[in-house]
């Protein structure tokens, strides 16, 4: 499962990172798991299997999610305070939800 992170710069969404590789590593979980800016949308979303917003670019979410759906990919809004908490594993948990979501409905 390829995962990205969309988010202003990356610094902060950089860590988060490294938390949701510990949680997918500890549940046996084979994930690749990137940060990247808005500007790099369009790009990552063809790679992805899912894409989760960072609460300080919120305002990109619908259009984000629109053109993800589009393309039979998985968006999400990352919850405020896991995010700010650095809650790697339920970050990690929404990711997994939106996979299966989109894995089932399309198969």
């Amino acid at each position: 499962m390829k995962i990205f992170l969309c988010c202003a710069a990356g610094m902060s969404t950089s860590m988060l990172v490294s938390r949701m590789e510990q949680a997918a590593k500890e549940k046996g979980l084979v994930c690749e798991i990137s940060a990247h800016s808005i500007s790099e949308f369009e790009e990552c979303i063809k790679w992805s299997d899912v894409c989760l917003v960072a609460p300080q670019v919120k305002f990109k979410y619908e259009e984000f999610k629109r053109i993800a759906n589009e393309q039979g990919k998985g968006c999400g809004l990352i919850d405020m305070m896991n995010y700010g908490l650095l809650k790697g594993d339920a970050v990690l948990a929404q990711a997994v939800s939106l996979y299966h979501a989109h894995t089932v409905t399309e198969g």
